[in-house]
């Protein structure tokens, strides 16, 4: 590995499935503004996600209806004609 280019800030931060709201614990460079008390006591920084490995259709084995109509709207908007 190259020396030097790999961030050496790494602090414990709880990420968020909104989807189901399963949350877990890990180190990462990642920052937010938001916090949440973890099972420990203390209080970390809190990263939302929209979709992670306990929710995804791949590792799940189920088929899940994601909301595509914002999205599907957020296309539309950004490239439609002018």
């Amino acid at each position: 590995m190259k020396q030097g280019i790999h961030p050496q800030s790494y602090k414990f931060v709880v990420f968020k499935d909104m989807s189901n709201g399963y949350t877990f614990l890990t180190r990462s460079t990642a920052s937010s503004k938001e916090t949440i008390k973890w099972e420990d006591g203390n209080e970390y920084p809190l990263i939302k996600l929209e979709i992670s490995n306990t929710s995804h259709p791949f590792f799940t084995g189920q088929k899940v209806l994601v909301d595509t109509a914002g999205r599907i709207d957020k296309f539309n908007k950004k490239y439609a004609k002018k």
